[in-house]
């Protein structure tokens, strides 16, 4: 009897070695029979399609692309593009997310060429390339390449001779204005230069990537030292390492001189954060850490404010300066535009 049983395990292990599958188990030791998992193994092998799918009992999954890549059934009903699923046209939902059993499991799959296809238990059947499946997992998303970011400091990027982008380039050709991006996706700094020193060029030129954020500052500021205006920017006092607009819903970074009373956690995790507060201004006031820039009429600078602070020395003589804020979907957008992973 059990020679019976070696003989057809080994008759299924053969089978497993061509390719199709169903696997089986011994049940329990005092069963007398054997019985099917819920778990397949499919395999395609030829010269141009290398694909292994199992199919689990809470999910798929497929290796392809030297990629192996999981996902769940809902995941899979849900983001099916089927013509009743999904408007291809204007790229927006038509299936109730709300309406697939959280439960569900595919009756049937099956793998024609480069297309897998899904049947639901209603019948329905929802078809997925193998490449929008790679491109669109989770693990295909761990692999994609993006702009690459530089973490510098002054010594790095002086050694980087990193150019500036003129202002009629910048203004007038995709290769400046790519170029340009580029290096504040590289830096989050990024600097033009010749640009004709009035408010209204300094406007043309940050619409040019991006709408320009109204704030309670207006559209552009403009300003002098001013102390009347209750703000220590509008001063000559040195400002230390900082990033704007801390009091907003939609902050641009942190300020340690706008940070309001601390009243919203226990004396314990207030000591906690003075720590660390502590061990981050060290970090940040190390001269290796900082890269002086002394800004001259018609050289503009911009700044990501959500990787680099920035700050100043105090001064004296007279001093004008004029910026505005951008919205940071638009800048990203634009550098999408022009091919670059943002």
């Amino acid at each position: 009897m059990w020679c019976r049983r070696l003989s057809h395990l080994q008759s299924r292990l053969q089978d497993l070695l061509r390719g199709r599958v169903t696997c089986w188990a011994l049940q329990q030791p005092n069963s007398k029979s054997l019985f099917p998992l819920a778990i397949h193994w499919h395999h395609t092998a030829s010269k141009s399609l290398n694909c292994v799918w199992q199919q689990h009992e809470d999910h798929f999954e497929l290796q392809y692309a030297n990629t192996v890549m999981r996902f769940d059934y809902v995941w899979l009903r849900d983001h099916c593009r089927s013509a009743s699923c999904y408007n291809s046209k204007t790229h927006q939902r038509s299936l109730d997310t709300a309406s697939v059993d959280l439960c569900i499991q595919p009756k049937t799959i099956r793998l024609d060429e480069t297309t897998l296809f899904f049947t639901w238990p209603d019948g329905h059947v929802t078809r997925y390339d193998l490449d929008w499946l790679v491109k669109n997992s989770y693990e295909g998303q761990k692999q994609k390449v993006i702009q690459p970011r530089i973490l510098w400091n002054a010594e790095i990027y002086q050694q980087a001779q990193v150019p500036s982008v003129d202002f009629q380039s910048f203004l007038e050709t995709k290769e400046g204005l790519k170029n340009f991006l580029q290096n504040f996706l590289l830096y989050g700094i990024a600097f033009v230069e010749n640009v004709p020193p009035t408010q209204e060029h300094t406007e043309k030129l940050a619409e040019r990537i991006s709408l320009i954020r109204e704030t309670i500052y207006g559209r552009m500021w403009y300003f002098t030292s001013d102390f009347s205006r209750g703000d220590t920017a509008y001063t000559k006092l040195a400002l230390d390492r900082h990033t704007d607009t801390t009091y907003f819903q939609e902050p641009c970074g942190y300020n340690n001189y706008d940070r309001a009373v601390i009243n919203t956690v226990p004396y314990d995790v207030v000591h906690r954060w003075y720590t660390a507060h502590r061990t981050l201004t060290i970090e940040l006031r190390k001269p290796e850490n900082e890269f002086w820039v002394k800004l001259k009429p018609g050289r503009v600078l911009f700044i990501d404010n959500w990787r680099v602070l920035h700050g100043r020395e105090s001064f004296t003589g007279y001093r004008q300066l004029c910026g505005c804020y951008l919205t940071r979907d638009d800048v990203l957008n634009t550098a999408r535009l022009l091919g670059l992973q943002a």
